[in-house]
C-alpha cells in the first residue's frame, strides 16, 4: 500500500483527496487543523506550513500541495505585503514541503508530486493580481522540477476554476452569486471538489506513469472556450 503525505488535507480540495484515497492508501496529513475523519489509514501532523517545521516521515509515495488562497483586490488596494503572503503560501509553501521531503521521495514507489494553480494564471481576471502571481510561480516551479527530478519523481499541477469549497465561498455566497459564476462558464456548472479529487487520483497512479510536467485545467470551459 503505497503512502502519500498530503499538505492541507483537513479542508476543501485536500479534504476531498483524502477521502478519495484513505481507503487504499496510507495517507499522512499535514495541517492546522484535524480532519473531521478518522481512519485506520490517515495519521495527522498539525502544522502551519508558513511558521512551523515539517515533521520528520520516514516514507512517501506521492507529496500532494494544497494550501492555496483567494486574494482579491484592485491593484490599488493590494499591498506588497499581501503579495508577499500569497507569494508564501502558494509557493515557498510548496518548495518548503518538496525540499524537506525529496529524500524520501526519491526513495518511494514511482513517487509523484501534486501542486494547484489556477485558471486565472492563464485567462486574465480583474482583482486576480496576487493569486494569479502566486500560481503562475507554481506553474513555472512545476515545469522546472518536472525536468530536474525526472525520471525519478513526476510532478503536475491542477489548476482549477471556481470550486465549491470554504476557500470560495465569498464568491459563492448568494444564489445569485452562483448563478452568475455558473453562468460564466460554457459547461454551465459549479467545480465540485471530488471532482478535483478524482484528478488528483488519476496524477498519482501508474495511467499517468508518462505525465510529467504539466497544467491540467480544470476550468468547466472558460479558458478554452468563447460561446
Amino acid at each position: 500500500m503505497k503512502t502519500i503525505l498530503i499538505i492541507g488535507g483537513s479542508k476543501g480540495i485536500g479534504h476531498s483527496i483524502v477521502n478519495a484515497l484513505v481507503n487504499t492508501h496510507n495517507i499522512i496529513n499535514i495541517s492546522r487543523s484535524t480532519p473531521q475523519l478518522t481512519h485506520d489509514n490517515l495519521k495527522h501532523y498539525s502544522c502551519d506550513i508558513t511558521k512551523d517545521d515539517l515533521p520528520d516521515i520516514e516514507k512517501a509515495d506521492g507529496l500532494i500541495y494544497c494550501p492555496g488562497s483567494i486574494n482579491l483586490k484592485p491593484i490599488s488596494r493590494l499591498s506588497i505585503d499581501e503579495f508577499k503572503e500569497d507569494f508564501e503560501i502558494n509557493v515557498l509553501g510548496a518548495v518548503k514541503a518538496i525540499q524537506k521531503y525529496l529524500p524520501i521521495l526519491k526513495n518511494g514507489n514511482k513517487p509523484a508530486i501534486i501542486l494547484f494553480s489556477t485558471v486565472a494564471a492563464k485567462l486574465g481576471m480583474p482583482f486576480h493580481a496576487s493569486i494569479a502571481s502566486a500560481k503562475a510561480g507554481v506553474e513555472g516551479l512545476v515545469k522546472s522540477l518536472g525536468a530536474e527530478l525526472a525520471p525519478t519523481i513526476r510532478i503536475n499541477a491542477i489548476a482549477p476554476t471556481v470550486t465549491d469549497t470554504e476557500l470560495a465561498s465569498k464568491l459563492l455566497r448568494n444564489d445569485k452569486m452562483i448563478e452568475a459564476i455558473t453562468e460564466r462558464h460554457p459547461l454551465k456548472k459549479i467545480l465540485k471538489p471530488d471532482e478535483v479529487a478524482e484528478m488528483a487520483v488519476f496524477l498519482l497512479s501508474e495511467k499517468a506513469a508518462s505525465i510529467s510536467g504539466q497544467i491540467f485545467q480544470m476550468d468547466c470551459g472558460i479558458v478554452s472556450f468563447k460561446i
